[in-house]
């Protein structure tokens, strides 16, 4: 069916896809992994006929059912012939127009039908998409859909027109678990019953084991190895591949440090030294013979969801219900469950970015509510918060260095520029990069390295607690890794505390000392040490996370 042979794309004579060959039959899967950069999407966007305008093919074929689709000029195979899911369902999606709108253009556009009879169509693909009451789902715009809806919404435009391919870009990328779950076998169910081929792209191996039969590796626009699941996750022959399945935290051992892409590639063999359940057990018990840092006592907050016409609030939603935990000196605390549980209410109502209708917020003994300007300014400074999205959290029009060393001028740290300067290079230098990034913008630097930044910025108010909001949720496994070893180390060198949201509970389990769940009506589901909880789980929402973790 798709037939790719020695395909290669540069730019500005780099080449960004070198030789790159594979093909697939009819009903297949195949699983395309890799890093950022890799290529995989890239090679998605050449079958699509999508290559940017400034990329340059300079050899090779695509080819669906003996067409060349690199020369093909019709609009008959994109979209009829081959659907794609991209990446981020919210920048894909039209803001301005409803999901059913958007849906049923596509299938006036791709089949000669009524505008009832699409209207129809895209009612029984929605209920086929398992949303939640398809009619209501239809009148709705994107931004008020969870992150999972507008995936399947995403994967209902693109099986719209029954395509023989579809291609699915990174679209578990940054869910939860349990949606991350549905989606799959969603697409799984979709496969089956119409029989098309898929190309499913992930950075994630241990995804990729769940839906595929055959896999390809690719590294820097190469294919490195490519073979069935079995003999890649049993006998694989790349070093490459061996350090992606080795990145992943594991569920059954507890790494001191885990291993990166950089460690396997290295001539020496990296050294796994684990941390015994003994010394565990005496670190908490150093930890937890302390008083608390910080209480949390009934904490709830709340938002406005209509009011009437005099502007009264009329109907308000509950994000975060009494909730109460401790958080001590020294302590990584996981906070996990589903998209709009209220973890990150949680985190910006700590952060006084929100505020909380009742509870309070008690920073070494005081509640933050009865403090003074002077107190309130020192909590302040002394909690601080690193966001889900470090290019959002970034000014694109300021340097890195600027952005680092203005909220030290904020808070008057250093005696002057000079100093302070002196102090983001050595913060740049900590957090793995070097002084000549002081320089740069946030878009000359990648994913992982623009969330170091962020990490730097946090870091230079020097803060007594640090609130991670899904910090490494849309990165790459080796990139994850090298994230979780730095804010490790940053935790001994500089005292820190933390609280770490996150959706991934696998992550969670091998960075944190404790375990906070929430449930989607903003409780504390369950509370207590991480590898206990996820060896013995108390209630069924505990179970369903710990079961909906790729194995």
């Amino acid at each position: 069916m798709l037939k790719i042979t020695d395909l290669t794309v540069s730019f500005s004579n780099v080449k960004a896809l070198n030789n790159v060959s594979f093909s697939l039959k009819k009903g297949e899967v195949l699983g395309v992994v890799g890093e950022s950069g890799s290529g995989k999407s890239l090679c998605s966007l050449a079958i699509m006929n999508l290559l940017p305008r400034t990329s340059k093919v300079e050899k090779g074929s695509v080819r669906f059912n003996e067409t060349n689709l690199l020369t093909n000029r019709e609009q008959q195979i994109r979209g009829k012939k081959i659907g794609m899911v991209f990446q981020e369902p919210m920048t894909s999606l039209n803001p301005v127009f409803t999901c059913g709108e958007q849906l049923v253009e596509t299938i006036l556009k791709n089949k000669e039908v009524s505008k009832k009879a699409a209207k129809k169509h895209c009612l029984l693909l929605f209920e086929k998409v398992k949303l939640p009451d398809p009619a209501t789902v239809y009148n709705k715009y994107p931004h008020e859909l969870s992150g999972g809806q507008k995936q399947r919404v995403m994967i209902a435009i693109a099986v719209s027109c029954e395509p023989q391919l579809l291609i699915a870009d990174e679209p578990t990328t940054a869910l939860d678990v349990t949606v991350q779950k549905e989606v799959l076998n969603l697409l799984m169910e979709l496969q089956k019953e119409t029989g098309m081929a898929m190309i499913f792209i992930t950075h994630d191996l241990g995804l990729i084991s769940n839906i595929a039969k055959r896999v390809m590796v690719m590294k820097k626009g190469s294919v490195v190895e490519e073979g069935s699941i079995e003999s890649i996750f049993k006998n694989p022959q790349n070093s490459y591949t061996k350090a992606l399945l080795a990145c992943r935290p594991p569920l059954n051992k507890r790494y001191r440090k885990l291993p990166t892409i950089e460690d396997y590639l290295s001539s020496e063999k990296p050294q796994e030294e684990l941390i015994s359940d003994e010394k565990r057990k005496k670190l908490h018990d150093e930890l937890y013979s302390q008083p608390p840092i910080m209480e949390v006592d009934n904490l709830v907050v709340s938002y406005v969801s209509e009011r009437n016409w005099l502007g009264n609030i009329k109907r308000k939603h509950v994000a975060v219900d009494s909730v109460n935990f401790t958080l001590h000196k020294g302590e990584s605390l996981g906070l996990i469950g589903e998209s709009g549980c209220g973890k990150t209410t949680i985190g910006r109502a700590l952060v006084n970015l929100l505020k909380s209708e009742k509870g309070t917020i008690s920073y070494k003994g005081k509640n933050f509510y009865d403090q003074n300007e002077k107190e309130q300014q020192d909590y302040k400074k002394d909690v601080q918060i690193i966001f889900q999205d470090p290019f959002a959290s970034l000014n694109p029009r300021k340097t890195i260095g600027r952005a680092i060393q203005e909220p030290m001028e904020v808070y008057k740290i250093g005696q002057d520029d000079s100093e302070r300067k002196k102090r983001v290079f050595q913060l740049l230098t900590k957090v793995g990069l070097n002084s000549n990034d002081y320089y740069k913008y946030p878009h000359e630097f990648s994913g992982g390295q623009r969330q170091r930044i962020s990490i730097a910025r946090t870091l230079a108010v020097e803060p007594k607690i640090i609130i991670c909001d899904e910090s490494v949720s849309a990165l790459d496994v080796s990139i994850q890794a090298q994230v979780l070893n730095l804010l490790n180390e940053l935790k001994i060198s500089f005292g820190l505390t933390y609280l770490f949201i996150s959706h991934d509970l696998s992550v969670v389990k091998h960075f944190c000392d404790r375990m906070l769940v929430m449930n989607k009506k903003g409780k504390i589901e369950e509370e207590g040490e991480a590898d206990f909880i996820y060896a013995n789980p108390k209630t069924h929402y505990t179970k369903s996370l710990i079961e909906a973790i790729p194995k």
